[in-house]
C-alpha cells in the first residue's frame, strides 16, 4: 500500500479509502468484518463511514458494525484513521425532531456522542460535514467543533459535497476566529472520469486551502467498471445510475469507447478508473466500497497500476475535462 498525508496535515493515510456504506444494507456483519480485516491486512488504514449509513430504520447500523469490529481488539482501532459524518436526519421514519439534524451546535454535540457510542471509541479522527447547512453560520459550527477538539472527541474536521465557495468561507471563518481546530482539512466529493465538474471549482479551492480531496463513487455507480462487457458475458446487469446513463445512446457509445480503449491496453476498467484518480492533482485517495472481498482485491490492484501517458491521453479523449477555471466558463 502507498500512503500520503491528508491535505496540509501530518496525518498519513492510505491512497485507498475503505468506504463502508454497504456494511449492513448489502453486506452482513460477518462479511463486513472479513472485508475490514482484509483491508487492514493490505495496508488500508483510512476507513470512511457516516452516522446515517444503514439507512431507513437501520440508520447507525454501519457504525455499529465497525464498532463491533474494533471491539475484537488486536490493535484494530489504533491502526485505523476513522472518518464519519454528521448532518443527516437520524429519525427512522424520516421525520426529524427539531434540532436533530444538520449542523447546529446542538445537533453536532448530540451526533458526535451518538457516533462515538455506536463506534465503541473515545475519539473520531476526521469528523466530516455531510452537506452544507444554509441555516447555520460557520461561526457557530466552528464553536461546536472547537469544543469537541478541546475535549479530545475529534481531531480534524472535513467537508463533503461542499462547493468551492463554501470551502473558502469555512476556512476563512476558522482562521478569523482563531479556532482550536485548523479548519477543514479534507473535502469528499463526487469525482471520477465520467463526472469531472469538481475540477472547475471544488478541487482548485481544496488545493488553495490545503484540503485533501477524497472522491466518492469513483466508478460512477458501476458505469466505469466494465458494465457493457459484463452484460455481454451474462454478468450482473447495470442498475441505478449506471442503468440510467446507459439508456442514453451517446453515453453508451462513450462507455463502449472507454471499454474498447482499456481492452486495447490490457487493463481492467474498474482498476483504470481508480488508477486515473490517483494521478489527479490534490487527490488523497478514492473511496472504494466493496460488497465482497473480490471487489476489494480489484481495488488494491489499482494502487500498483501506473497508467502510461498514452492511456491517460486516451482517457482524456473519451472523457474530456472542462479545462481550468475560470477560463473554462469565462471564454
Amino acid at each position: 500500500m502507498k500512503y500520503t498525508q491528508l491535505g496540509r496535515t501530518g496525518l498519513k493515510v492510505s491512497r485507498l479509502v475503505l468506504g463502508t456504506m454497504n456494511f449492513g444494507p448489502q453486506t452482513d456483519e460477518t462479511d463486513s468484518h472479513a472485508i475490514m480485516d482484509a483491508a487492514l491486512g493490505a495496508g488500508i488504514n483510512f476507513f470512511d463511514t457516516a452516522n446515517v449509513y444503514g439507512w431507513g430504520e437501520n440508520k447507525g447500523r454501519t457504525e455499529e458494525i465497525i464498532g463491533s469490529w474494533f471491539a475484537k481488539g488486536g490493535g484494530r482501532r489504533d491502526k485505523v484513521v476513522l472518518a464519519t459524518k454528521v448532518y443527516g436526519n437520524m429519525a427512522a421514519d424520516g421525520d426529524a425532531w427539531p434540532n436533530h439534524d444538520k449542523l447546529s451546535a446542538v445537533n453536532i454535540r448530540r451526533a458526535v456522542d451518538a457516533s462515538l457510542k455506536r463506534l465503541g471509541t473515545d475519539h473520531i479522527d476526521l469528523y466530516q460535514f455531510h452537506h452544507i447547512d444554509r441555516s447555520t453560520p460557520f461561526e457557530e459550527i466552528w464553536q461546536a467543533i472547537d469544543v469537541l477538539v478541546q475535549q479530545g472527541k475529534i481531531l480534524y474536521a472535513g467537508s463533503s459535497n461542499f462547493p468551492g465557495y463554501k470551502i473558502a468561507q469555512a476556512n476563512e471563518t476558522a482562521a478569523r476566529r482563531g479556532s482550536a481546530s485548523i479548519g477543514l482539512v479534507s473535502e469528499q466529493c463526487l469525482y471520477n472520469l465520467a463526472e469531472r465538474r469538481a475540477e472547475m471549482e471544488v478541487i482548485p479551492a481544496a488545493q488553495e486551502y490545503g484540503l485533501g480531496v477524497i472522491p466518492w463513487s469513483p466508478l460512477h455507480g458501476g458505469l466505469l467498471g466494465g458494465v457493457i462487457k459484463k452484460q455481454a458475458e451474462g454478468g450482473r446487469r447495470a442498475s441505478g445510475r449506471a442503468a440510467d446513463a446507459l439508456a442514453d445512446p451517446a453515453t453508451r457509445a462513450r462507455i463502449q469507447a472507454y471499454e474498447d480503449l482499456l481492452e486495447k491496453h490490457g487493463v481492467e476498467p474498474g482498476e483504470a478508473a481508480l488508477a486515473w484518480l490517483l494521478t489527479r492533482p490534490g487527490v488523497t485517495g478514492p473511496i472504494v466500497g466493496p460488497r465482497t472481498a473480490e471487489q476489494l482485491d480489484s481495488a488494491l490492484r489499482a494502487v500498483e497500476l501506473e497508467p502510461s501517458e498514452e492511456l491517460l491521453a486516451g482517457l482524456d479523449d473519451v472523457f474530456p475535462g472542462s479545462g481550468p477555471s475560470p477560463e473554462a466558463f469565462a471564454w
